[in-house]
């Protein structure tokens, strides 16, 4: 019965450092290439694979997407681009670094230079200035409600600290436990295993005796 328990318990433990290792692994891997990326090309949008991640901070875009969702586009060429399409790019109207997630109205080609006219889903008027090419950052590709609010919360002191600092203990925690467990199930066997042939020895002893 003992022994059901510690087999129970260590099928426990190596599925919940398996999951933890599943979720964790990819998190650290891709905040640690866009950290990377945003330091080696401090004048690009981070991305994995093509891949841009984004929170979205306002509603303009509502129903499509709200305010508290990541989103995921992919770059693309400015030629690629067709009316009704929601792409992500520079604030024309901003401060250089702000990116604005707004849909394609009218694609406008004069000089073979591309704009691209946008509005808001949820907005009344479209954007006061026409996009560039080179603003362009890329395709609307599909959202995870709520998961931008997280991500910003991980970003955050207390963040850093619950979801990487924490992970991190915790995993190192569940590898001396099952070490520890491993070792003394170990030693409980080795145990078990020299008591057994002490009965032995004693009861090949008993019978020599015996004759």
């Amino acid at each position: 019965m003992k022994k059901e328990k510690s087999n129970v318990k260590d099928k426990f433990l190596t599925i919940l450092g398996t999951v933890m290792c599943i979720i964790l692994i990819p998190v650290l891997i891709i905040n640690i290439t866009l950290i990377i990326k945003s330091y080696t090309h401090s004048d690009e949008v981070p991305s994995v694979g093509g891949y841009v991640p984004l929170i979205v901070l306002t509603d303009s875009m509502v129903p499509e997407i709200y305010s508290g969702d990541l989103i995921i586009c992919h770059t693309a060429e400015p030629e690629e681009i067709k009316t009704g399409d929601v792409i992500a790019f520079f604030d024309p109207a901003g401060n250089g670094s702000s990116i604005v997630t707004h849909r394609v109205i009218e694609v406008l080609n004069e000089n073979n230079e591309i704009e691209f006219r946008t509005q808001g889903d949820n907005n009344n008027t479209e954007d006061k200035l026409p996009v560039p090419a080179d603003s362009l950052v890329g395709v609307y590709q599909t959202r995870i409600a709520g998961l931008g609010n997280v991500a910003m919360f991980m970003q955050s002191s207390t963040g850093l600290i619950v979801c990487v600092v924490l992970p991190i203990v915790l995993l190192v925690a569940y590898d001396m436990i099952r070490r520890r467990l491993y070792e003394k199930k170990k030693d409980d066997d080795n145990a078990a295993l020299l008591a057994e042939l002490e009965a032995l020895r004693a009861e090949k002893a008993a019978q020599e005796k015996a004759e």
